[in-house]
């Protein structure tokens, strides 16, 4: 769970956590984000933003989730504030890659009840056997 108090906050908190985890230089990251959503908000809806981006010399996509202490604006679609940051960098050649794995995005936080567990997950641990387990599940 992180704390943010505003949208600036939360991608500069998923920029950092992207670049520590996968050795990737923030600023970069931070400003391929910003420059996707310049383009219009990856607020999604339902309290879900999907900020995403492609970053040169990345082997494959990668994920991130964030479940916020407290709702944050993020000029999302509905105009509701978000609860939930799924985060996704991918290579930069990974057209339909990119695009598929936005749309299983999509699909995962469409589901409410999905939604609900990972808002009640009492910890990191919780959360990632969640995603794991729908992730083993879509392969099958």
């Amino acid at each position: 769970m992180i704390r943010a108090e505003s949208k600036a906050q939360i991608l500069s908190a998923l920029a950092e956590c992207f670049a520590q985890v996968y050795a990737l230089e923030p600023a970069h990251v931070l400003e391929r984000i910003l420059e996707r959503e310049a383009l219009g908000s990856t607020g999604f809806g339902r309290g879900v933003a999907i900020p995403h981006a492609r970053i040169v010399g990345l082997a494959r996509p990668v994920a991130a989730f964030f479940r916020l202490e407290h709702p944050v604006e993020f000029a999302a679609a509905d105009g509701m504030p978000i609860d939930c940051v799924f985060g996704l960098l991918s290579p930069d050649q990974a057209g339909a890659v990119h695009l598929q794995a936005l749309a299983a995005i999509s699909r995962l936080m469409r589901d409410d009840r999905m939604h609900a567990r990972l808002l009640a997950a009492p910890d990191a641990d919780s959360l990632f056997a969640l995603l794991v387990n729908v992730i083993d599940r879509d392969a099958a």
